[in-house]
């Protein structure tokens, strides 16, 4: 199916069924996924990693000054915004300069639009970099991927370029005492030959078990709404996810959810 990739630093501000008005940073290369995972539902496609290590990043600068002329224009234009995120093509943490590039967003977040929030949307498997954990402590949406309990799962819907050790990934979440957004794609369906289902009693069970540990104060929880690189995956009724949700909530923890 067709998926598409940003071509820019700075896109939108679009309208974000989770975050409000947002306006996207891109700090990855332009036209090119660069992720270490490959996820069965992404947006932008498949990765082909050790390709897209060879494309040249945005530097820090590049980034600066790219967001600096764009929030100019929106408060000259008396432009609305809710949040300014980190997305883009693939997993923003992996640019090296990634802590330094938060702390110039925040300083024109300030400058400019005081009021809207800073949001990073990240798969979680940079955790392993302090500087990254302190950069997203620092962030007002500290949004991590968690998409389920079981690294079978995990490991067939995210198609990670390493293994994934859960219970390390789990410390690292609980690093920062709540402040978090845990965010879960729920789907399902056939992908090269093998059933892929995350709303299994096991899987909800497994993940139910680590949100109660990791205790975020939101739980996202969403379907497919967009074009994904394979067809045959299914989005889940929202009667589905709404159950999902009230056992979140019943632990006390907030919960959006996305249909």
């Amino acid at each position: 199916m067709a998926t598409f990739l940003f071509d820019k630093i700075i896109f939108g501000p679009v309208i974000s069924r989770r975050l409000g008005i947002s306006l996207g940073i891109n700090v990855l290369p332009l036209g090119c996924k660069f992720c270490n995972f490959d996820c069965v539902y992404c947006e932008c496609g498949l990765s082909f990693f050790e390709v897209a290590k060879s494309n040249a990043l945005p530097t820090r600068e590049e980034i600066s000054q790219a967001l600096k002329a764009k929030l100019v224009s929106m408060q000259e234009n008396n432009d609305m915004l809710d949040v300014i995120t980190f997305a883009g093509n693939g997993e923003p943490t992996l640019h090296p300069e990634f802590s330094e590039i938060v702390d110039d967003t925040i300083f024109l977040r300030n400058t400019y639009f005081p009021g809207a929030l800073v949001s990073v949307l990240s798969n979680s498997t940079m955790l392993s970099n302090p500087a990254v954990i302190e950069s997203l402590k620092k962030v007002d949406q500290n949004i991590l991927k968690l998409d389920s309990g079981l690294v079978s799962t995990i490991e067939a819907m995210n198609q990670p370029e390493g293994k994934i050790d859960l219970p390390k990934l789990v410390s690292y979440l609980k690093q920062f005492d709540g402040k978090l957004i845990i965010q879960t794609m729920f789907t399902k369906g056939t992908i090269k030959g093998k059933w892929i289902d995350n709303t299994t009693q096991d899987d909800l069970q497994a993940w139910e078990a680590i949100i109660e540990q990791v205790r975020p104060q939101m739980v996202m929880i969403y379907t497919i709404d967009r074009d994904t690189p394979y067809e045959g995956l299914q989005k889940i009724p929202l009667t589905e996810l709404d159950e999902i949700a009230l056992v979140v909530k019943s632990k006390g923890i907030e919960v959006q959810v996305s249909g």
